[in-house]
């Protein structure tokens, strides 16, 4: 294969003396390049070819001439503009939203003929559906970001998603929180427990389940009391296969923002339990011997490899159901940081501690909470003006 000169794209000479080479207009469904081949007599001829080419792609000329529809474009935004800027688990979601949502109804559309009401109509009949505002937000979110690139890679001159309206969340998001009393039974019920550790953990710091599956014991400093939060494990999709729908993988990602990569202080009754946790390791590693992995994990399973994230929640699934209790795990989060706030401490550093990558999250999400303590301020403002009034007698 003769060395591609700068611009080029991929230039190859054939066993039967033709010149060959090709430029990449993008990625199928299984995340392949498509690719255009241009031949000639000569490398001049077949570089002269591409070097038009790469210009007509730059102008939007190329693709547009082919009649480009709406689940093309969006396969080719989401593998070559998307994925290299998104974690794998929001490339996931994005797919699934595409591939369930999207394509069906509009993908067959051509880019060029799209209007506002082809989206409209798919927002509507997805709420009158049950699909919640949230999840509609997301298509709209991945369509408006799709047809941006697509103004800018010149395939059409306006983004028709501008023109829509997304339908509104009348009802309130229901935080549930453990109240005084379940979190007793939960803390009785975590007796006897192997990993409750993990759960007190969660129940004090306010750790994500990702982010507590996901700590090593490098990341943990007991002499001063705090944990890094750097990493998150999770099971996502493989893409090293052609059974991408079906094939996953238990993966180790980086925290998804600034903010997630933070350092939490550790409470004393996580404290203690780490430590009896890690006696406790110490002896399932022996006891184990060269059938032990040190994965250097923090929570494992008796022989020391990750716990799937599925099996650690059927665990807690089934201490809660001893304690008599209905709640998620996302509830020992939500109960986190309403303590917090009953508390009045800062909403400030409950972000922090949170990991929120912005506070206008932490007060949408526990306004109810910061109601109360509004309300709590306002009797400090009474109280205020009582002790004046004592001091000034009129």
């Amino acid at each position: 294969m003769a060395r591609r000169g700068k611009g080029e794209g991929s230039i190859f000479k054939r066993k039967d003396g033709r010149w060959c080479g090709f430029i990449t207009l993008g990625y199928d469904e299984k995340g392949n390049q498509k690719k255009k081949f241009f031949y000639g007599k000569t490398r001049q001829e077949v570089a002269e070819k591409i070097n038009q080419a790469l210009n007509e792609l730059k102008q939007g000329v190329l693709i547009a001439e082919g009649n480009i529809t709406l689940e093309e474009w969006l396969r080719t935004w989401l593998w070559e503009y998307k994925r290299p800027q998104i974690s794998e688990s929001t490339f996931d979601d994005y797919e699934s939203i595409i591939r369930n949502h999207i394509n069906p109804v509009l993908g067959k559309y051509k880019l060029k003929d799209l209007r506002p009401e082809h989206l409209q109509h798919l927002y509507n009949e997805k709420f009158k559906a049950g699909l919640s505002p949230r999840r509609i937000k997301h298509i709209h979110t991945i369509l408006h970001a799709s047809l941006e690139q697509a103004i800018k890679s010149g395939l059409i001159v306006r983004n028709v998603s501008k023109a829509t309206t997304l339908p509104k969340d009348t009802k309130e998001k229901e935080i549930r929180v453990l109240t005084l009393e379940e979190q007793k039974k939960l803390l009785e019920a975590l007796e006897g427990e192997r990993l409750k550790a993990a759960f007190i953990l969660a129940l004090t710091t306010g750790m994500r389940l990702g982010e507590i599956l996901g700590l090593k014991w490098d990341r943990v400093d007991l002499e001063n009391k705090q944990i890094t939060v750097v990493r998150s494990l999770r099971r996502i999709k493989s893409r090293d296969n052609s059974e991408i729908k079906t094939k996953t993988v238990l993966t180790l990602k980086e925290v998804k923002s600034e903010k997630a990569n933070r350092i939490i202080p550790i409470p004393d009754i996580a404290y203690e339990e780490l430590l009896k946790y890690r006696e406790q390791q110490e002896e399932e590693k022996n006891k184990a011997g060269s059938a032990y992995r040190d994965s250097g994990f923090v929570f494992t399973t008796e022989v020391g490899t990750p716990i799937e994230p599925r099996n650690f929640i059927r665990t807690f699934e089934r201490i809660v159901k001893k304690a008599g209790l209905d709640v998620n795990f996302h509830a020992l989060r939500h109960t986190f940081a309403t303590r917090l706030l009953e508390k009045n401490v800062h909403p400030k550093v409950v972000q922090e501690l949170l990991g929120h990558s912005d506070i206008t999250t932490t007060l949408n999400t526990y306004s109810h909470v910061l109601d109360t303590v509004k309300k709590e301020a306002i009797k400090e403002i009474d109280c205020v003006f009582t002790e004046l009034k004592k001091d000034n007698p009129t």
